[in-house]
Parts: C-alpha cells; structure tokens; sequence
C-alpha cells in the first residue's frame, strides 16, 4: 500500500489531489460488487439493511465466557449463526469462531456477487481479512487449560486453530483457490478498513482481478477484560457523541466486500453496490490509546487527496464514534477542522452493534455501501442529548431518507493506526 504510505507523503503531509473518478480508466476503478455480513443486528446484506433502518441494537448478555466477577456483562454477540449452512469443504470443529465468520462473510460476498467459484478460481485473487483478536477466544480457553492441568492438558485441535493467519488462508481453502494471496492484517479496531485498501491497491495496479477483504473477530476474555480495566465498557448501551456516553461494548461478527475493475465489473454484468474512490492510512505512534486529532485529520485529508473529492462533496460520515469520552471528542474536532466547521452528517454504527473490533470499520463500509444503494442514512441509537463538544449531526435515533453521492467510513485504532475509505455511488457513463 506504497500510495498511502507515510514516506509517499514526505514531512508535509501534502501531496497531489487525484484525479476525479469519472476520468481514470475503467481498469483502474475499483467498484464493490459484493457484501457479506455477519452481525448482531442481521446476517446476510438484506438482513443487515433492514437492522440498519430500523436502528435495531445487537445487545444482549454475554454468553462467550463466564463473566462472574465482572460489575458490567453486555455484549453485541452474533445470535443464530450456524457456520454449517456457509462452510462446506472444511470441519466447522477445527475452524475457530472469528474464522467461521470471516470464511461465512466471504462464500456469502462472492455468492451475492453472483460470481460462480469456477470462474473465481480461473481469477487472481487477492484476500486480506482484519482483526484485533484473531482466535483469541481459543487462546482464552488454552491458557485456562495450561493454568489448571500443565501443559500436557492442552486441546490440540484449540492450539492448531489459534492462528490469525487462518483467518484469511481459511477462506482460500473454503473456496479451493489455488491463485490467490491470503494475508491477514492486525491493525486492530482499523483493521477492516486497512485490508479494503489493500484489497483496493491490488486491483487498480493490476496485482489482482478479485479481492475479498474486510474483517472479523469474535467475542472474547481478553479484550473485554482489557476495556473493563481500562474503565470503557458501558453499563447498558453504546451513547456516541451524547453527553452521558459512558463507554464500548464489546462485540463480535464479519464484514467481507468483493472488490474488481470497473472494467472486470461492466463486462460481466455484475450489481455494483458502490465504488471505492480512494483511502488513507497513517500511525502516529503518539500513544497506546488516546487518539491524537492532527493524525486523525491528516488521514482524512489523505483519502479525500487519493479519492479526488473536495470535502463539500461528502455527504456522509460513518465514525468511529466509539462512546468512551475521548474518541469521540477529538475525531468530532478532527472532522470539523478537515470540513471548515461545515461537517456532513455524521453516524455512529457502534451505537447498534457494539465495537466489533477489527471488523468495525469493515462492517461500517458495508452500511456505507447499504446507504447508498438504498438511499438512507441509519441512525445513531440510544442518543438522548449531544455532548456540547462533539458538535456534528449524529441523525439521532431514526434513520432518515438522503440521496448519498459519497461517504466517507473512518477507522481509528489504538496506537494511533487510522485509515479511511472514501465510498461513491457509481453511476453510469461516467467511463473512459
């Protein structure tokens, strides 16, 4: 991903506007032809659609692992998914929760795509999956087995499955690919978005004709104890940009786009749910888990650069909008220092589903892509009054009716990891 690069930009953190999307070449546009989801509020695109309009929240008590001790005990676990009805060519028991997601997501994006596996195996194919926690889960369960027996207790099918490297090669195996790259990307809660822009590199350079990319995890000890000791996990619900807004809550699922040339796209016929128009990426390293607001602003200025949009021709902002006290804060600041104190609406998705981690931002381009095609923009639930610095429009409660030309989906990750896609309804004509 060298045209995002921190040593593409020099010191400035200036560089050329690209040009505008109607004059690329049609094999340089890269344009979402599939969506897979698999979420607390709906599973399958359709689903998801319907949880998103009707602002549907995915909280319910935490089944995952025993939570006694704990004074908070809510979650965004995925209900009713039966890996069974996605996965068919590997044993569902060897495979861990958040690669059943990721390998779920991704039959389910290709299906949607209406691409048929013998012709995806005759494509290269380029697969990048994100994630915080990986298998964690499994790993939760073997570091409880080594504390109470040794060593020689532990599950050997747990220890072959714990690998974050299955999370990707595992959908190259479902779909018997033999010309594909599977690779896996750990830049926690930014991690779907950075894999879509890896995905994205690879078809406009040429590198791929397919990539299937986002982001999974899957509930786990670990991660929520990390937030509880850091003092962020809410007692109820998830309040973005409110007043009262008191933290996370953790949640789980997968979020996987098919992505291919404009050109790949038109010659087959395939549904083009949006078009990816550029991305940023940058890590400031500034510290383990404030954000820090100059950062934030230079990647969005980054992507609007790659994606040669001017801001006044965002429509939509899918935050990161995490709830706790100071993400919310400095990303508002951030947005309203790159839009000249105009910002365009605003939402949060984790309001209804919780933090899901690496597939977060993963998740929220598939809404993105969702509110475009559908002309709607899903709501920031459980909001009662806005926090007098936060200073955005979060639609509060209700989804509203809007003609969304582009959107941009924000992904900020501890350790200053950021990365922001620019989306955009495709339109007819505008080809060379």
């Amino acid at each position: 991903m060298s045209s995002n690069s921190l040593s593409s930009v020099g010191t400035s953190g200036i560089r050329p506007r690209a040009m505008p999307v109607a004059q690329r070449p049609a094999s340089q546009r890269v344009v979402v032809t599939g969506l897979g989801v698999i979420s607390s509020i709906g599973i399958g695109a359709d689903e998801f659609a319907i949880g998103l309009r009707e602002g549907r929240s995915g909280v319910s008590p935490i089944s995952a692992f025993d939570t006694t001790g704990f004074a908070r005990s809510l979650g965004c676990e995925v209900i009713g998914f039966d890996p069974n009805q996605w996965i068919e060519r590997g044993d569902v028991e060897k495979i861990g929760r958040a690669t059943q997601f990721s390998v779920a997501a991704a039959r389910m994006a290709v299906r949607d795509a209406g691409l048929p596996l013998a012709d995806l195996r005759d494509r290269r194919v380029q697969i990048s999956i994100g994630t915080t926690d990986a298998e964690s889960h499994d790993t939760d369960r073997l570091a409880a087995d080594w504390v109470n027996g040794g060593p020689e207790s532990l599950n050997p099918v747990l220890a072959d499955r714990v690998s974050a490297a299955r999370l990707s090669s595992a959908v190259a195996h479902e779909l018997d690919l033999t010309n594909a790259e599977a690779v896996t990307l750990a830049t926690a809660c930014s991690a779907g978005n950075y894999a879509i822009g890896h995905g994205f590199d690879a078809i406009r350079v040429g590198d791929a004709d397919i990539a299937l990319c986002g982001g999974a995890d899957a509930m786990c000890r670990k991660s929520f104890t990390i937030f509880y000791r850091l003092g962020t996990i809410a007692p109820d619900c998830v309040r973005p940009f409110d007043v009262d807004r008191q933290g996370i809550l953790n949640g789980e699922g997968a979020g996987v786009l098919v992505l291919e040339s404009l050109e790949s796209a038109l010659a087959r016929g395939a549904r083009i749910h949006s078009e990816v128009l550029g991305y940023g990426l940058n890590c400031d390293a500034h510290h383990p888990v404030s954000p820090d607001q100059s950062s934030i602003e230079r990647c969005m200025r980054f992507a609007l650069d790659d994606a040669g949009v001017m801001p006044e021709e965002v429509d939509l902002i899918s935050a990161h909008g995490t709830g706790t006290k100071t993400n919310d804060v400095t990303e508002s600041r951030a947005i309203r220092s790159v839009y000249a104190d105009r910002p365009p609406r605003t939402i949060s998705l984790k309001s209804m589903l919780g933090h899901t981690m690496g597939a977060a931002s993963a998740l929220a381009a598939i809404a993105c892509s969702l509110a475009i095609t559908e002309r709607f923009i899903p709501p920031t639930i459980n909001h009662r009054q806005t926090d007098p610095e936060c200073e955005i429009d979060c639609v509060p409660n209700i989804s509203v009716p809007a003609d969304l030309h582009v959107v941009q989906n924000n992904g900020l990750a501890f350790g200053g990891n950021n990365a922001t896609v620019m989306l955009g309804r495709y339109q007819s004509g505008l080809t060379r």
